[in-house]
């Protein structure tokens, strides 16, 4: 069971094009969203899309796939784990930030 501690996977698609960050260090890091969909009908019989949209980064190689196919509308599969961090913005507020560290990327569909 260790396994599926902390395990994320996700099908959705990219709502803007990733963010590139290559840091000081030599790293690269990828910073993207995913949309996913869920669908229900109200009392009424319409039926209703639920969006929920997913921040996700990925560092390594894994952001250097990123960063060469992976486009703005695209659908991908994601496996990784749930992150949650806290930051101050600019005006010195506490923010917080939940993200999926992405450890295994697949591309899905038609490469727009």
């Amino acid at each position: 069971m260790n396994t599926l501690k902390n395990k994320v996977q996700l099908i959705g698609n990219l709502g803007q094009e990733p963010e590139i960050v290559n840091l000081e260090s030599g790293k690269k890091l990828a910073k993207f969203a995913i949309a996913t969909n869920d669908y229900y009908y109200n009392k009424q019989g319409d039926k209703i899309t639920d969006t929920q949209w997913h921040n996700i980064i990925a560092w390594g190689k894994t952001a250097d796939i990123v960063e060469k196919y992976i486009n703005k509308g695209q659908e991908v599969a994601i496996q990784g784990k749930l992150t949650s961090r806290s930051y101050e913005d600019k005006k010195g507020q506490k923010r917080y930030i939940t993200e999926i560290v992405c450890n295994e990327l697949l591309m899905l569909g038609k490469v727009i």
